[in-house]
């Protein structure tokens, strides 16, 4: 009984109603007047509270104000900011590389080497060592019958004068060609698709290797400078079996084809062969299966 009297005395309370008068202090005329209950002003204080609340959330998510508060940016300023770290990433990398040839060039006038040399990638489970490269009996004897013949002489005379179409051709590789010569898309040779793996690259004619060595786009390449500023190419290839300022003759084994380089698609040997500084198709002097 106690508990319920003090509730129901509780709700009377909140029930009461009060006056607020504002008066002049001199003449105590009345200014203004608000009758109100206990109850009725926390329902107003709540509801005012609610409506303060939306209001500040209303302002801070549509209305530029969003964007005086600290860690609160718009999306525009976030646009800006990415486009501005692009542009920052782009900087340095520039710098990066100026800074790279003005040490490359530093370098070089110091005399000093500047390249980058990659990592021999030799592949180590063939052995290219015990392979045979003596010509058969028929081979031969075949070798000696063309090399009697002044016309086809495979003896390439370094004096010799005419045109390119005046010598005869060893073939570098029995094979066959799956991509021809096009200088409209920059192929300058024929690829030859070897019958075996370890089948081996034969010079194309008798001169001097000027060039031995592995790059990234073609592999193991082996260049040699035949007569009449005649110059074979070979690319691709899996080892090479001569090295710079060797001398070769028309059909020796220079290297074993293979399929190395990024710019690789399968195992055979990339040929071209230049006249006078410029490339010309194999095809048109050596027969190619």
């Amino acid at each position: 009984m106690t508990e319920h009297k003090a509730k129901n005395k509780l709700i009377h309370r909140l029930r009461n109603r009060y006056r607020l008068v504002v008066m002049n202090d001199d003449t105590f005329e009345e200014r203004f007047s608000w009758r109100q209950t206990p109850l009725g002003f926390l329902i107003a204080i709540i509801s005012l509270t609610i409506f303060m609340i939306a209001l500040v959330v209303v302002l801070i998510a549509f209305t530029p104000i969003r964007e005086y508060i600290p860690g609160y940016a718009d999306e525009t300023s976030q646009q800006k900011l990415l486009d501005l770290h692009f542009k920052t990433d782009s900087i340095e990398k520039i710098l990066t590389d100026q800074q790279k040839y003005t040490d490359n060039i530093l370098t070089i006038l110091k005399g000093k080497d500047s390249a980058e040399h990659p990592v021999n990638p030799r592949d180590t489970t063939k052995k290219y060592t015990n392979l045979n490269f003596k010509p058969s009996k028929e081979d031969t004897a075949l070798r000696n019958d063309v090399e009697s013949m002044d016309q086809y002489s495979l003896t390439a005379n370094f004096d010799r004068k005419g045109g390119i179409g005046d010598f005869f051709f060893f073939v570098p590789l029995q094979g066959t060609v799956t991509n021809i010569f096009n200088a409209a898309e920059e192929h300058f040779g024929v690829d030859i698709a070897a019958t075996d793996d370890n089948e081996p690259v034969r010079s194309t004619l008798d001169g001097t290797v000027i060039s031995a060595g592995w790059t990234i786009d073609n592999g193991y390449v082996i260049e040699i400078q035949h007569a009449n500023n005649i110059i074979s190419i070979y690319k691709h290839n899996a080892a090479l079996l001569k090295k710079t300022g060797d001398y070769v003759k028309a059909g020796d084994p220079i290297a074993i084809v293979g399929s190395s380089g990024e710019q690789m698609i399968g195992p055979h040997l990339h040929f071209e062969l230049w006249y006078n500084g410029t490339p010309v198709d194999p095809q048109d002097y050596i027969l190619i299966q």
